[in-house]
């Protein structure tokens, strides 16, 4: 079963995670968008640290709700809004339960990847973080060592696509042959469940 600490480490992990790669995100950013991806998310991620730490909240559903709150009032740009709402609408659902299941963890998730994309009105194959966390949550049933690699192969299978949402649709062909930042970024979260289930 998962309880608040584990929802409080995996925030911590992906903050730590979000540190380490800001600069290669933000390079990621540079060429199809507005090269802020890594500082806003490190930004972000550092204030969810923070106010978890400050307020230290009892049920996974209520760390995951402050977290995304505190993600968009602090980042700015579309990445604010997109995690915050997938933060949130997964806390949500998880409602007020102590402890929740991997599979009730995954329910939730799902959920919120749903809110993203009614949000952003991206599909898969659109180029954008719904590349890496659809395949992620569909693989969570089975572990969250096959979500991570899910979300890692979604986010460089994103390389070779068009993008049809967000900043990066307005290159057309020439957002070919670049790396997605928001779906990159997205891996680093998901990639972060192994670590803080290890921790």
């Amino acid at each position: 079963m998962l309880d608040a600490d584990f929802f409080r480490r995996w925030m911590a992990v992906t903050a730590a995670s979000v540190d380490r790669e800001a600069e290669r995100l933000t390079a990621l950013d540079s060429p199809i968008g507005d090269a802020d991806h890594g500082s806003n998310l490190q930004r972000g991620f550092r204030a969810v640290a923070a106010v978890l730490d400050k307020e230290a909240p009892d049920t996974p559903g209520a760390v995951l709700t402050l977290a995304g709150r505190q993600l968009i009032s602090t980042v700015g740009g579309a990445s604010g809004p997109l995690y915050g709402t997938l933060l949130r609408r997964t806390g949500k659902a998880l409602g007020d339960a102590a402890e929740v299941s991997e599979e009730e963890f995954a329910q939730a998730l799902r959920t919120g990847v749903d809110a993203v994309r009614q949000l952003g009105g991206a599909a898969p194959g659109d180029k954008t973080m719904i590349d890496a966390l659809v395949p992620a949550v569909d693989a969570l049933g089975e572990s969250f060592d096959a979500a991570g690699a899910a979300a890692e192969e979604g986010a460089v299978g994103t390389t070779p696509l068009r993008a049809r949402k967000g900043r990066a649709s307005y290159l057309g062909e020439r957002s070919i042959g670049h790396q997605d930042p928001g779906a990159t970024s997205s891996a680093l979260l998901i990639g972060a469940l192994k670590e803080a289930r290890g921790a």
